[in-house]
C-alpha cells in the first residue's frame, strides 16, 4: 500500500479538453482522468484555451474540478498551426512545479516536449493514439512536427503506450522501441428510442446508414457518399461529426451529397441526440484510410450495430469477425457490401445480435486503467 500512496499525482497533457466529446483522445483522456480518481489518484487535466462546445465558450476557470479531476486551462493560439506546440510547451512548463509522480502525454504532437521532464527526472508515460502524421489535414510543418513528437516519445519516454498491433510493430521497426498494447475501453450503452431524432431528423428506426466521427479527409466519407449515391435504397445517409478545422473537406462533401435529400449532415452530436442516432441505425459504417483505434467503432459495436469498415489493419484488429468488411478506398467494394446488407436483412441482424456482447465482453476500461497504472508505478 505504501507503494500506491507514494504514486498518486498524475499529469494529463496533450487533449483539447475535458469533458469533450471532439476526438478519441478527449474520450480517452476523460475515461482515464475520472476511473484514476475513482482509484484514489489525483489527477490534473491541462485542457487547452479557447475551445467551445455547443457555440458556448466553455468554462476556463482555473482549477476547475469535473468528476474529480482538477482542470488546468492553458492558453494557446486559436486556430493556428503553433495551437498545439505552445500549449504543450506551457504545459509542461507548469507541470514540472506540479509534483507529479507521472506526466501521461496524448498524442505525438504534445510528445515532442517529453525530453523537459525527462531532464528534472520525471517519469514520463505517452499514448500514440495513432500515427497522426499521416493524416491529410496537416501540412509539411505540422508533419514535422509530429514525426519529431514521435522520436521524443521513442527516445525519451519511459512507456509508451500504443493502440493497435500495427502501430506497436511500426514502432518496433522503426525505433527498435518495445511498446505496450493497451486498446480503448468501452462500456455497454443503455439503448435509446428514437425520439429526437425523429422529431429533428425525421429518422426511423433502421431507416439509416450512420457514418459518425470527425468529418476529415483520412476518415474516407467521401467514399461513402460516392458508394450511397450509386445504391437504389430508401434509407438516409446520416453523416455525423465536426469537422475538426478541415473546412476545405466540409465544403467538397457537401457539395458531393447536395442534389442527394437522402443525405442528411447533423453537424456535431452529443448526449441524448447521439445515444439515439447509435441505438437506431441500420448499419455503421466507418471507411477509414487511416485510424488509431476508432472510438466510435468501438460505441457502434457497443449499441449491438450492425458495422461496415474498411480493411485496414487497425479497424480489422477491433471487430474481427463480427462485422462486415469492403476494401480500403474501393468505392465499388463499399457499395457492393452496403447494398448486400441492405438487400439481406438477416446478415445484418446476424452482425447486430453478435457485436454488442462481443466487444463489451473484449474491451474494458477497468482494463486499461489497472495496466495504465502499472506504468505510472513502474510495475509492468
Amino acid at each position: 500500500m505504501s507503494n500506491r500512496k507514494k504514486h498518486k499525482k498524475i499529469a494529463m497533457i496533450g487533449h483539447k479538453r475535458i469533458p469533450s466529446r471532439e476526438g478519441g483522445v478527449e474520450i480517452v483522456v476523460d475515461e482515464l482522468s475520472t476511473r484514476l480518481v475513482e482509484r484514489s489518484f489525483f489527477v490534473d487535466a491541462y485542457n487547452r484555451s479557447g475551445y467551445h462546445v455547443s457555440g458556448k465558450e466553455f468554462d476556463e476557470k482555473r482549477g476547475k474540478v469535473y468528476n474529480g479531476v482538477n482542470l488546468i486551462t492553458i492558453p494557446t493560439f486559436k486556430n493556428s498551426k503553433l495551437n498545439a506546440i505552445v500549449y504543450s510547451f506551457l504545459a509542461t512548463i507548469r507541470a514540472l512545479f506540479g509534483g507529479y509522480n507521472a506526466i501521461h502525454y496524448h498524442a505525438e504532437g504534445p510528445c515532442a516536449m517529453i525530453f523537459i521532464p525527462k531532464l528534472f527526472g520525471i517519469r514520463v508515460v505517452a499514448t500514440i493514439h495513432g500515427l497522426d502524421w499521416q493524416r491529410a489535414k496537416w501540412g509539411n510543418f505540422a508533419s514535422k512536427v509530429l514525426k519529431f513528437g514521435e522520436a521524443m516519445a521513442a527516445k525519451y519516454a519511459d512507456e509508451v503506450i500504443v493502440l493497435s498491433k500495427n502501430v506497436q510493430d511500426y514502432f518496433k521497426d522503426t525505433y527498435q522501441r518495445e511498446t505496450a498494447y493497451i486498446p480503448n475501453g468501452i462500456s455497454r450503452p443503455e439503448i435509446k428510442e428514437p425520439k429526437l431524432i425523429k422529431e429533428k431528423l425525421g429518422l426511423e428506426k433502421d431507416g439509416y446508414i450512420l457514418f459518425l466521427a470527425r468529418l476529415v479527409p483520412e476518415k474516407g466519407i467521401h467514399y461513402l457518399i460516392r458508394a450511397f449515391k450509386k445504391i437504389d435504397t430508401d434509407k438516409k445517409l446520416v453523416i455525423a461529426g465536426g469537422n475538426s478545422h478541415a473546412v476545405e473537406y466540409v465544403e467538397k462533401i457537401r457539395k458531393m451529397a447536395e442534389k442527394d435529400e437522402r443525405i442528411i449532415f447533423t453537424g456535431f452530436v452529443q448526449g441524448r441526440e447521439l445515444e439515439e442516432l447509435y441505438s437506431n441505425a441500420y448499419v455503421f459504417v466507418l471507411p477509414s484510410d487511416i485510424e488509431g483505434m476508432a472510438i466510435s467503432l468501438l460505441e457502434a459495436m457497443s449499441y449491438s450495430n450492425c458495422c461496415l469498415v474498411s480493411d485496414i489493419r487497425e479497424n480489422m484488429e477491433v471487430v474481427e469477425d463480427k462485422a462486415a468488411s469492403f476494401r480500403q478506398g474501393s468505392v465499388e467494394s463499399l457499395r457492393k457490401e452496403l447494398e448486400r446488407l441492405i438487400r439481406e436483412e438477416a446478415v445484418t441482424a446476424h452482425y447486430k445480435a453478435v457485436s454488442g456482447d462481443f466487444i463489451c465482453n473484449k474491451y474494458s476500461w477497468d482494463d486499461v486503467v489497472d495496466k495504465t497504472i502499472k506504468l505510472y508505478l513502474g510495475n509492468k
